[in-house]
């Protein structure tokens, strides 16, 4: 029977050796509390709730603060969290980048089965018992919002929505709303994602789906959710709704009633597409509901889940239209500036991402509060998050929103503290990794280590100079993730083909190897280094060359597709992954198994 969170809470406990009455349980007590402000955390530990238990049976809690902000959150209909859980949920908190632990990096999109793209049913399930045996306990996903322009995760039609093409038809199945008829499956390729057809399919399905829903009563979690969500669901459903309307089209060429949020042109559209706005709800509460099972299934095997999110929305989202007066906009709705990276060694032109920047003064005026709501909702669907393009917090690249390239930009300030120290204000200290990678400013640095946000290192970025390349383990410290390569690189086996003489032998003379097994050998060297997470993706577990390769930066087409088959995911790599998570001590060993040097101090 696998561990509860209750059981390793105890565990947590016990490795603190934080008894009633005795000193240290003082200094946890006051870790509590300064976390439990962090409401994000406290929806965790909702989700991981088996037992809520009232306020009176705290008996042992004595300090008055903290149980005055208890009694406060009971009263609020935030409390009734189990005690063994609330303390789980803050060791991990405590701990989450100072425990070493290592995992692996595949995003959903990517699991096998019949139905033409990776989803939240049976594969997803057995790849985290597999990840639980081979002694892993991290799982990173891409953004899980619903797809747009190039199928890319990084270019979504909201920033809090969940993508449909994830929904497991089978889930739907058991529910009653699909026949075995229904999931007659066209042949779809088995190893990529051929995203037009199966985008045709999966909608269609999940119309079935709705149309067997409505036959019956709804289920009151459907409604509940509704209003639990409405604070971003409604403007979302309305914004889908109004796009199948217009054809698909982007909202900036609707009629200028809707691209402008008339309120007499949005009353007549919520009432005209009352069913269409009712199916777009159904859906995401589809995908909510799979996703919090999943998750949950995934902590109570002692697996963290790794989100991520984009620093920008899509130009044509629900965010954008919903909030336009919170990002750079003329008044008919066109960009006056979009996001981008200068010209490079990579790029001569710069890439030029199209995504409308921030008005940050505007937001400032509110305490982003936008921002604080994203940052809310993906704390309740993950455990830690990759705040990706960290840089453009500080300063950012700024192109004219007619450009062509993005050579012709320029430098802006970004919200840097200010944004930060509101963030936290309102939900406590944030479990972030900054994607800092590229050449930032220093004080790009300066602020991730002013709140103590791990960076990122890329084993595969660390052969082009000497030896004090910064990307070399032994250059590292302790608060950082490093990973062989990202879901923007090649795989470690593409890449080192492809690399130069000076690269490969550099790699070669380093770790004393032929390079016949460059992808291991780099795993290898990610799990015995000093940082705390290592992250493997999965394409490198699994020895995959170029093929295999996730997305190219600047390539418009081909991207997002890769796919593994069942018989790849072998107990092999499990068994690797589990004897160098035991050699580098990145494996959970309970605290009663614990071996000490009889040369240290606790000894």
């Amino acid at each position: 029977m696998p561990e509860s969170p209750t059981c390793f809470a105890y565990d947590a406990i016990e490795q603190r050796h934080t008894l009633p009455g005795h000193p240290e349980n003082r200094d946890h007590l006051r870790s509590v509390m300064r976390l439990l402000g962090n409401r994000g955390l406290l929806e965790q530990m909702r989700a991981l709730a088996v037992s809520p238990i009232p306020l009176t049976q705290l008996h042992w809690v004595h300090e008055p603060a903290y149980v005055k902000r208890v009694r406060a959150l009971d009263e609020a209909g935030e409390g009734g969290y189990n005690l063994t859980v609330l303390s789980y949920g803050v060791m991990n908190t405590l701990s989450l980048f100072t425990t070493r632990r290592s995992g692996i990096l595949l995003h959903p999109t990517s699991f096998p089965g019949p139905y033409g793209i990776g989803d939240l049913g049976n594969q997803a399930y057995h790849f985290l018992d597999w990840l639980s045996k081979g002694k892993q306990q991290l799982w990173q996903v891409l953004p899980l919002g619903p797809t747009g322009f190039g199928d890319s995760p990084y270019q979504c039609f909201s920033a809090f929505a969940g993508n449909p093409l994830l929904i497991d038809p089978e889930d739907l199945l058991r529910r009653g709303y699909l026949t075995y008829r229904d999931l007659a499956v066209p042949p779809f390729p088995q190893d990529r994602v051929d995203y037009g057809p199966v985008i045709r399919w999966k909608h269609n399905l999940l119309r079935t789906a709705f149309a067997r829903f409505e036959e019956t009563s709804a289920p009151p979690e459907f409604e509940a959710f509704r209003e639990a969500e409405k604070a971003w669901l409604e403007d979302y459903a309305l914004f889908m709704a109004l796009k199948d309307a217009h054809g698909g089209k982007p909202w900036h060429e609707w009629d200028p009633a809707l691209r402008d949020r008339d309120p007499e042109a949005l009353a007549d559209a919520r009432e005209r597409l009352t069913d269409e706005i009712r199916f777009h709800a159904f859906v995401q509460w589809l995908f909510f509901d799979q996703w919090r099972a999943l998750k949950a299934y995934a902590n109570a095997r002692r697996i963290q889940v790794i989100g991520d999110i984009p620093i920008y929305v899509a130009r044509d989202s629900a965010d954008a239209w919903a909030h336009r007066d919170q990002f750079l906009f003329d008044a008919e709705g066109r960009p006056i500036v979009v996001a981008g990276v200068p010209p490079d060694y990579f790029s001569p032109t710069g890439q030029l991402w199209g995504n409308p920047i921030y008005d940050w003064e505007k937001m400032a005026e509110d305490g982003y509060r936008w921002w604080i709501q994203r940052f809310r909702a993906n704390l309740r669907l993950f455990d830690i998050l990759r705040l990706d393009h960290f840089r453009g917090f500080y300063n950012y690249w700024a192109v004219p929103g007619d450009a062509e390239t993005a050579v012709h930009g320029e430098w802006r300030d970004g919200p840097r503290q200010d944004f930060f120290d509101a963030v936290i204000a309102a939900l406590g200290d944030l479990p972030i990794i900054a994607e800092d990678l590229g050449e930032p400013d220093p004080g790009v640095y300066e602020l991730r280590d002013h709140y103590s946000f791990p960076g990122m290192k890329v084993l595969q970025f660390a052969w082009a100079s000497d030896a004090r390349d910064p990307f070399l383990p032994h250059n590292y410290g302790k608060n950082c993730v490093v990973y062989t390569g990202t879901h923007d690189n090649d795989t470690t086996r593409g890449w080192y083909e492809k690399a130069s003489e000076n690269e490969r032998d550099y790699v070669r003379r380093y770790l004393r190897v032929d390079g016949s097994d460059i992808a291991w050998d780099f795993i290898r060297l990610a799990m015995m280094s000093t940082a705390a997470l290592a992250v493997v993706p999965m394409q490198d577990a699994m020895n995959l060359g170029s093929e295999a390769r996730m997305n190219t930066p600047s390539v418009a087409a081909g991207n997002w597709a890769w796919r593994y088959l069942p018989h790849q995911l072998t107990e092999g790599i499990q068994a690797g992954l589990a004897e160098l998570a035991d050699l580098y001590g990145r494996a959970y060993i309970p605290p009663s198994q614990q071996k000490h040097s009889v040369h240290s101090r606790a000894a």
